[in-house]
């Protein structure tokens, strides 16, 4: 697949960490550095700008090291950015810790997944077939 990109980041390119990683790294496009108190959100900007094909979405996911050690992941994860965006890719941070955390300018912020995606038909029926689980929900399959 090829993304087309316009690199504003003054780094280099998002890259895959090891040649079976999901997904590319994405860095903070920024000056100084940016503290997030606990609780406090941040929409850190990268710096990229992409054109994703037609049927694809980009994932923006948390980075497991920064949620395991700091407790800063990404708040709406996964953010999604669709196929016909095309302004800045930002990260929206958040720090759930009990600790301010500091982010460095190009500091690895949070990972992009490109995941093909169908778009739905609707289908107005008056009632759907029935299931084992039926209407159960949260939590109806057991303990978590």
């Amino acid at each position: 697949m090829i993304i087309k990109v316009v690199n504003k980041s003054g780094r280099e390119l998002p890259q895959y960490a090891t040649e079976s990683s999901a997904g590319v790294d994405l860095r903070a496009a920024i000056t100084e550095p940016i503290v997030l108190e606990p609780l406090q959100r941040a929409m850190v900007p990268t710096g990229l700008y992409m054109e994703i094909p037609k049927g694809y979405e980009g994932q923006v996911r948390p980075r497991s090291g920064l949620a395991a050690k700091h407790g800063v992941t990404v708040l709406n994860t996964p953010g999604t950015i669709d196929a016909d965006y095309r302004g800045e890719i930002r990260v929206i941070l958040v720090n759930l810790s009990s600790q301010a955390f500091e982010i460095q300018p190009g500091e690895r912020i949070a990972q992009m997944v490109f995941a093909k995606h169908e778009t739905a038909q609707w289908e107005e029926v008056s009632e759907l077939e029935e299931s084992a689980r039926g209407a159960g929900g949260f939590g109806s399959t057991g303990r978590g």
